[in-house]
């Protein structure tokens, strides 16, 4: 892990699109400003991780038969 110290108004650049400021720190909490491409995808590690084992159970209840119906019944179009 690459670690950079910063003070409030610096920043750090990711490639060339991604640019994290500091914009204020407060006892144990750190504000940082992002401006990145609208195509990048921007989460909170713990948001992210929910979102992840989210997608999981979803994945892990998918039931093959039931969705080999929907498209026989005529549901979904196949192309």
């Amino acid at each position: 892990m690459l670690v950079l110290a910063r003070k409030v108004g610096e920043s750090i650049l990711l490639g060339e699109n991604i640019k994290l400021t500091i914009l204020s720190v407060q006892g144990r909490g750190v504000k940082v400003g992002i401006k990145a491409p609208r195509e990048i995808t921007v989460y909170r590690e713990e948001i992210y991780q929910r979102i992840v084992e989210e997608n999981k159970r979803a994945a892990s209840n998918i039931n093959i038969d039931n969705i080999r119906q929907i498209f026989h019944s005529g549901g979904i179009q196949d192309e």
